[in-house]
């Protein structure tokens, strides 16, 4: 239980997590998470699933080296054995037949909107794709979000593949042709890129849902630390997320949360350095 199958680097700092863990496999749902526990003194670490396999009970998240737990995380090999796997926890995304369903996934954020995209594509909907990454080295699951979706959309920022820009001018180009006909958007990535999406989509009447992913401790509901404000209202994203209404979410709060403790995390990466004998430090 909780062994690793599978640990492979996918792109810089972006690993490839596989593991055995049949009973969350059996009910896991699109769009819920686990929290991973690394060893008896290791934080949680709140992970979206990117794919499963009930059959053979393996659970599949794709996760960016950003701090000093992740990075720890990075250095583990096929065989070993995580202290604890939580899951699966918040609600699930709803999925339905919307005709057209438009998935937006930016950086590492195309990881859990590949799980959804399987899901509504399952549904019978026609899915159309948007991913971007800052560069091409950065993107992934490029071949399996091709497989999901009727229509796969590309954009880098610095324009080394796809289209050179962002996730927001494909989607700008694609809701002005009206024949479309995008009945439902799901948008995962950075929180500038999900409040740029949903402003958009406002201006379209477009229902849009957006995955968070703020500070979380006990992904329970009753530490607080993951509260967001959605609709003028105190929501938690661990047991009333992570997916909210995109256009009723107060980004600039989150942003500001978000930003709470880099000044923590930039010493523990550097603290992590030093006992791996690494001299790269956080920025």
């Amino acid at each position: 239980m909780n062994k690793i199958v599978e640990m492979k680097k996918l792109a810089p700092s972006i690993n490839r997590l596989r593991l055995e863990v049949p009973e969350i496999t059996r009910k896991a749902e699109a769009g819920q998470f686990v929290v991973l526990r690394i060893n008896e003194e290791g934080e949680r670490i709140p992970m979206s699933i990117t794919d499963l396999d009930p059959k053979d009970g393996i659970l599949t998240i794709i996760f960016q080296e950003v701090g000093k737990s992740t990075a720890h995380l990075a250095t583990f090999k096929k065989g070993d054995v995580l202290a604890d796997v939580v899951g699966p926890l918040g609600i699930p995304t709803h999925i339905e037949n919307f005709g057209t369903a438009l998935c937006i996934g930016g950086g590492i954020g195309i990881a859990p909107v590949h799980f959804i995209a399987k899901a509504l594509k399952q549904k019978g909907n026609k899915v159309i794709s948007i991913i971007g990454a800052r560069s091409k080295d950065l993107l992934i699951l490029e071949d399996q979000m091709k497989k999901l979706s009727d229509e796969l959309l590309i954009s880098t920022d610095d324009g080394s593949y796809g289209h050179h820009g962002f996730v927001t001018d494909l989607l700008t180009n694609l809701l002005l042709d009206q024949s479309t006909g995008v009945g439902f958007v799901m948008a995962i990535g950075p929180v500038v890129m999900m409040r740029a999406v949903c402003r958009i989509t406002q201006l379209y009447r477009i229902k849009t849902m957006v995955s968070l992913n703020p500070i979380m401790v006990d992904a329970t509901g009753m530490c607080g630390a993951c509260r967001v404000t959605v609709g003028g209202k105190t929501q938690f994203a661990c047991v009333d997320g992570p997916d909210f209404d995109g256009h009723k979410v107060d980004f600039d709060e989150l942003l500001k949360r978000q930003g709470m403790y880099l000044k923590q995390e930039k010493t523990a990466m550097e603290r992590f350095n030093q006992k791996m004998g690494l001299h790269t430090t956080q920025n």
